[in-house]
């Protein structure tokens, strides 16, 4: 049985794929007017390729006794260790939790909140948007590395996302993944926030872009990720071109009033440069300059 707590565009996507191919799933919602929503929409809507399908899906409130074995976590990375501390008494010794959280940090913080389990962390490129309630849109096929640091066996579960068609790979060095996302993130989505504009939008800003990845560059290879500093700054080009019509999640956060994940992007990369002694101006300048809009939007900090 996969719980999944987080019915946003990845846990929805994972959620009726995963169903679609009889595995069993149960989502966790937040509360019980969350649950009667749900029920009234009559469960998770997948558009792919244009066609809609429904897939009723058993779901419940974080309160429930069912024992949790296999948790896929895909909330933001500020809620991420709150849901699982909620969570604790119904995981089983040695249960597995998969993160689907962006930037760094928020897996630490798993981690301390379920001590029994087995954090695996998760990078994904699928793209996927939510059009309405309890509905998501496949956009783009990607890919999904999956690994954990501490123990390099692949779980036996993966053949459910073989099953479920979800294309995925089991990293021994994901941690490297998660620092290359995160470089890429810091480099992309705070430039978009600031300047106002889709990504393909940052063309227009090249010697900030190349700024900021020589120091993200400068900050992987001295936090011991050298692999993932590797031509970061083409990638970083590549990436913004490949998705020049699309807003970053930052932007569209900021857009609708929403809360950031800053504090798990930048100011995690701002943390690392200082417990490393490194001084990287662009990126503390960008932090600050970020902080001071979404102080003057009235949207939190951190």
């Amino acid at each position: 049985m996969w719980h999944i707590l987080g019915a946003g565009s990845l846990g929805t996507l994972w959620a009726t794929r995963l169903a679609r191919a009889g595995v069993p799933v149960q989502l966790i919602l937040r509360d019980q007017q969350r649950l009667f929503s749900y029920q009234q929409a009559g469960g998770l809507t997948l558009i792919e390729n244009g066609q809609a399908q429904r897939y009723a899906i058993a779901a419940h409130t974080a309160d429930h006794a069912q024992p949790i074995q296999r948790l896929l976590l895909a909330c933001k990375a500020y809620d991420a260790a709150a849901a699982v501390a909620q969570l604790a008494p119904r995981l089983t010794r040695g249960a597995d939790i998969v993160l689907l959280q962006n930037g760094l940090g928020s897996q630490d913080e798993v981690a301390r909140a379920a001590p029994l389990a087995r954090c695996i962390f998760a990078s994904s490129t699928e793209g996927a948007f939510r059009q309405a309630d309890f509905e998501v849109v496949f956009a783009g096929r990607g890919h999904t590395w999956l690994g954990d640091p501490l123990d390099l066996q692949p779980p036996a579960w993966l053949a459910d996302l073989r099953a479920a068609g979800i294309a995925h790979e089991w990293s021994l060095d994901i941690l490297n993944r998660l620092w290359r996302k995160l470089a890429l993130n810091c480099a992309i989505n705070p430039l978009t926030v600031l300047h106002d504009c889709r990504n393909g939008g940052l063309s227009e800003h090249p010697v900030q872009v190349a700024s900021l990845s020589g120091e993200l560059v400068e900050l992987l290879q001295r936090c011991g990720h050298s692999a993932a500093a590797a031509n970061l700054h083409d990638e970083v080009m590549r990436v913004i071109l490949a998705t020049a019509a699309n807003y970053s999640s930052m932007h569209q956060d900021v857009s609708q009033g929403r809360r950031t994940e800053i504090a798990y992007l930048l100011g995690y990369a701002c943390n690392a440069a200082q417990r490393q002694h490194l001084q990287l101006p662009h990126i503390n300048a960008l932090h600050d300059q970020l902080q001071a809009h979404l102080d003057a939007r009235g949207l939190p900090r951190h």
